[in-house]
């Protein structure tokens, strides 16, 4: 029998009461943890990097939950944070290694090519391989629309960008990404 799957407002009822709380931090990672493992392993690529980054999101939820307003949903609010968090951390491994973003863009290639955790087929790796060539912000709305199937209104709200953007922004990206798979073949 499958589990089931508890409300976002239960667990954030359960969460409001010191006795119910580790219940209800447990009933939220069993809900997000992996959707939010996704979104950030589609952003940084390393299985380690996205690992730690779930960790370090799932911590900045576990303190701020707390202050949890209801003005959005508590899935848009968990992917700003991660979102947040994987441009924090590229733009920190830019200014460590001291690189352009096209370098970065390679290295992430190189580790999704090495990757024994990536079992997807030539096309796949082709499509990925394409998506690091994008901005970040670019990346991100793309992989939110494509892979996550998200709304221009949650989107708007995750990232803080008008809903006219990020549909010029999809659009630019999907284009960019056409041109590089059909000069591929």
């Amino acid at each position: 029998m499958p589990a089931q799957v508890v409300e976002d407002e239960e667990i954030l009822s359960k969460f409001q009461d010191e006795k119910t709380r580790n219940e209800a931090f447990n009933l939220l990672l069993h809900k997000y943890q992996q959707k939010i493992y996704w979104h950030i392993r589609r952003m940084v690529i390393d299985h380690d990097d996205a690992d730690d980054l779930s960790q370090d999101v799932f911590i900045k939820v576990w303190k701020n939950l707390g202050g949890f307003r209801n003005d959005s949903q508590l899935y848009t609010w968990m992917y700003r944070i991660a979102s947040n968090e994987c441009i924090t951390f590229l733009n920190k491994k830019k200014q460590k290694n001291n690189v352009s973003l096209d370098d970065v863009a390679y290295e992430l290639a190189d580790t999704l090519a090495d990757s024994s955790y990536f079992n997807g087929d030539a096309a796949q790796k082709k499509l990925q391989n394409a998506i690091l060539t994008l901005p970040e912000k670019q990346r991100l709305v793309f992989n939110m629309k494509y892979y996550d199937d998200m709304k221009y209104e949650e989107m708007s709200q995750v990232l803080g960008t008008s809903v006219g953007a990020l549909k010029a922004s999809f659009h630019l990206a999907v284009k960019k990404i056409e041109t590089i798979l059909l000069a591929e073949d």
